[in-house]
């Protein structure tokens, strides 16, 4: 849902454009009323379309597989997989060898239009790869990769959302113990970290090298930095990226 919000928001597309599916139409009704058109029936839905994307947990993808091969339509169809730990190979063994998948792995700022979104595919053509690209590109930063790369794309960028919010949140945490009121804490922290993320990406620099323009000899930034790391700051993101990328590759082959 967060991708069709996204489309729209970018004027990439209008909600009558886009069809979603759920068993429970109940849980569509606000999608139905925002002028989306809404359905139970898979198949039906990849009938009517040219582009499939397929958005769901590991443990239902076999399934939703089984219900649409029939409509899938090679020389009409394009597939784009979001399912964390499943392969081009692994949709085309269920949809037929002809099917061109592109997987697409984005986050949840899709929705306001800020997804990070990695791309990969084994058989899809240029052209295809160009319209997935265009349509990522309007809702975020796209960036194409081997797909033996897409589970640890998966770690940091999709699991990457959580672990910034809540290197977010423990800074604001910090603000409180040193005096501010909550919300004041968890807006001082919020507009920071943007404001170092943007600087990255407006100098095109390292970390590093924008670390050093706010680190003086015997400072008070260098301490705290020092102490983070001390107390295994970095060691620790780098260790969860790591076990998040594990977990990612393991989804799909566990059910």
């Amino acid at each position: 849902m967060s991708l069709a919000k996204g489309l729209v928001k970018a004027d990439y597309c209008a909600p009558a454009d886009i069809t979603l599916t759920r068993r429970d139409l109940q849980h569509l009704s606000e999608q139905a009323e925002l002028g989306y058109k809404v359905s139970n029936d898979n198949f039906a839905a990849v009938a009517g379309s040219s582009i499939v994307i397929v958005a769901v947990l590991p443990q239902q993808l076999d399934q939703v597989l089984e219900q649409i091969a029939g409509a899938v339509d090679p020389q009409k169809h394009l597939v784009i997989s979001v399912v964390s730990g499943v392969t081009c190979a692994n949709i085309r063994s269920k949809l037929g060898n002809d099917v061109h998948v592109v997987r697409a792995m984005p986050n949840t700022a899709i929705a306001i239009c800020q997804s990070m979104t990695c791309v990969a595919t084994d058989n899809a053509t240029p052209e295809d790869l160009a319209v997935v690209t265009k349509m990522f590109d309007t809702v975020g930063s796209v960036i194409q990769i081997n797909e033996d790369l897409m589970t640890a794309a998966t770690a940091l960028c999709a699991c990457g959302v959580a672990f910034f919010l809540r290197g977010i949140r423990a800074a604001s945490q910090g603000g409180i113990e040193i005096g501010f009121h909550a919300d004041d804490a968890l807006r001082m922290a919020v507009q920071t970290a943007k404001g170092a993320a943007d600087l990255l990406l407006h100098n095109q620099s390292h970390p590093e090298h924008e670390i050093d323009k706010v680190t003086s000899p015997k400072g008070c930034t260098i301490a705290g930095l020092n102490e983070m790391e001390h107390q295994g700051f970095s060691s620790s993101l780098i260790k969860g990226i790591k076990l998040s990328a594990i977990k990612a590759g393991e989804l799909y082959k566990k059910e």
